[in-house]
């Protein structure tokens, strides 16, 4: 009965919206009819997820639950998994996908594989690590309310505080789920506790918590609060209450989390890999593949990064050669790393120079967007240093996609914490990726097409994804950008660092390497300083697979750009070529070979029709 009642329910959706937008067509294309009834689906499945989570509600921008956080219950874990099956059970049943239009057929295809990929991948819901120093709750609460609560009315400081005084219940669920990872077997190794209880420790210190000056949160809020235009006693009103909120659920909140993880950390190892998990080989297979998109298996990856290394030290040493430096290459990564001309100073002065310096780079990028690009992004990007709270913790770059009300810009945040992990010849590089033409234009254009259903204009597949942000790198070179044969260099550090990551991740996971291991083999093979190198490799560990995305990515982008300049000569556009790769929102590397495909063959039907 419920399976005819849901049925029932989308024709009846479909009914009305057809009647509504077609009574005057009474022969319509059978494809329209079904892409339509098709595309209703898609959008009511969206929108009810996002009913589903507060917390993207309003990295969307929209102020539904504003006062409310995320279930991250077994329970709710349990209902996603159901409203999956009856999802694909309906598309399977209901849907007909050779009267679909090549762009909904496309839809067709990514939702099904989203929804096979999550039914397959339930067996595996507990492998990670809820809480580590790249990603968890206890980073992610105060860095949600500071960059993305925004209090423009009494009623979203009233919310504010609200959440404020849900981060206890929250934390109790993240606790439970510590502990069923704990009876699973799957604890994180000793190093990820020290900082993990550091956040915490730094989150809880300072007024209203132990100490004289502001917490990160009271900072916040009292600034949000003072910035609105209402009475001063209504301001001291919820002040009052946020103080109390602060006090009582989340000092007691951060309390209960240290007190957890400190218990957990006496039963914790130092076995660094997945290997370690019961079933881990298999997860880090499965892995590989939801992160690649490919069936790449973990030695063609290891032996790919081998060879990537070779290649680019090779280029390397054309390089040295160039700025007639005498020595090994090891001998000049060690001057790079040694020389305090290539670093800005480690004090304020410093950083503000590194921050003006990064903006001035995405901006001389901006300006040369219509030789390479055919839509640009309407949101705009702001280049923002990473909190203090979470700075010691946090990789050294990443970027915030905009909210879609065009309220909240993009953001590339630059990590601050140590400029020595901050080279003045990665500068270019590192702008590039994350700000333009990297993630910005890829992620703010694909959130503002209006060709595609939204589950698409907000998907990711990390591939694709990083795959855009280290093509980006390689792309400014083509319009004389790295002019300087140092920054050049950093370009090319920083692809071998994506090659390194190849080596790195499948060597932990799948060739039981120690973090020792992984950690020599960065700073004998890179220019990196050695705790960019050990960061990295603690970044292997608790995020298994991600960081084998970038160079596998770009690559088959390269290979595709190569591939469409063979085969159209002198009908090639590389603006063209960007526009089929970023126009169709995040695809895996199989949909977007299709894609290119495709674009070749359309490109040469109209070459020999003129």
């Amino acid at each position: 009965k419920m399976k005819i009642l849901i049925k029932c329910y989308y024709y009846f959706l479909f009914l009305s919206f057809f009647t509504c937008n077609n009574h005057q067509n009474q022969t319509a294309d059978p494809r329209n009819v079904e892409s339509k009834r098709a595309n209703i689906f898609f959008e009511l499945k969206f929108n009810e997820y996002v009913d589903r989570s507060p917390m993207f509600q309003t990295r969307l921008g929209i102020k539904k639950d504003y006062d409310k956080w995320d279930d991250i219950s077994p329970i709710f874990e349990e209902k996603e998994l159901k409203i999956a099956n009856e999802s694909l059970e309906y598309m399977r049943d209901s849907i007909i996908f050779e009267k679909l239009d090549y762009q909904t057929k496309l839809s067709y295809r990514l939702y099904k594989k989203d929804l096979e990929n999550h039914i397959n991948d339930y067996k595996y819901r507990l492998y990670y690590y809820p809480v580590n120093q790249m990603f968890g709750l206890q980073s992610e609460v105060p860095s949600f309310l500071i960059n993305m609560h925004s209090i423009l009315t009494k009623e979203d400081a009233q919310d504010y505080i609200n959440r404020l005084n849900r981060v206890k219940p929250l934390f109790s669920q993240l606790i439970d789920n510590l502990k069923e990872r704990e009876i699973a077997g799957i604890i994180p190794p000793k190093f990820v506790f020290k900082y993990v209880i550091n956040d915490c420790k730094n989150i809880i210190s300072g007024y209203p918590f132990i100490g004289s000056d502001s917490s990160a949160l009271y900072s916040d809020i009292y600034s949000k609060i003072n910035n609105l235009d209402i009475s001063k006693s209504d301001k001291n009103y919820l002040l009052k209450n946020a103080e109390k909120a602060l006090i009582e659920s989340v000092g007691s909140a951060y309390e209960n989390l240290i007190e957890a993880l400190e218990d957990q950390f006496i039963i914790a190892t130092n076995d660094d890999g997945v290997w370690k998990w019961p079933g881990g080989e298999s997860f880090y297979k499965n892995a590989l593949a939801r992160t690649t998109t490919t069936d790449m298996a973990h030695q063609e990856i290891h032996d790919l990064g081998l060879r990537e290394v070779k290649r680019i030290h090779k280029e390397m040493e054309a390089i040295k050669k160039n700025v007639r430096f005498k020595g090994t290459l090891q001998e000049f990564f060690r001057e790079l790393k040694e020389n305090d001309k290539f670093y800005y100073p480690q004090s304020e002065y410093g950083k503000t120079a590194y921050m003006k310096e990064a903006a001035k780079i995405v901006e001389g990028m901006s300006l040369k967007l219509d030789k390479l690009f055919i839509t640009k992004p309407k949101a705009k990007m702001v280049v923002k240093a990473v909190e203090g709270f979470r700075e010691k913790s946090a990789g050294k770059a990443f970027y915030e996609w905009p909210s879609t009300d065009g309220e909240r810009p993009g953001a590339y945040y630059a990590n601050m914490y140590k400029m020595r992990m901050m080279p003045k010849y990665q500068m270019e590089a590192l702008a590039y990726h994350e700000g333009i033409p990297g993630h910005h234009m890829q992620i703010a254009i694909a959130q503002e097409l209006d060709n595609i259903p939204q589950f698409r204009r907000f998907g990711s597949y990390t591939a694709y994804t990083e795959g855009w942000g280290l093509y980006s790198e390689y792309l400014p070179k083509e319009l004389g950008f790295y002019s300087d044969p140092y920054s050049d260099f950093g370009r090319l550090a920083m692809e071998l660092w994506r090659a390194c990551r190849l080596v790195v991740d499948t060597g932990i996971h799948a060739k039981q390497w120690t973090r020792e291991q992984g950690i020599d083999y960065y700073s004998t093979n890179t220019p990196n300083d050695i705790l960019d190198c050990i960061k990295m490799v603690e970044r292997h560990i608790v995020a298994p697979s991600q960081a084998t995305a970038y160079k596998i990515g770009m690559n088959k982008i390269l290979e595709l750009r190569n591939k469409s300049k063979r085969e159209l000569g002198a009908n090639f556009d590389i603006r063209i070529f960007h526009e089929v790769v970023l126009s169709n929102g995040a695809v895996p590397l199989n949909i977007l070979e299709e894609n290119i495909e495709n674009m070749i063959s359309d490109l040469k039907k109209k070459a020999n029709a003129s």
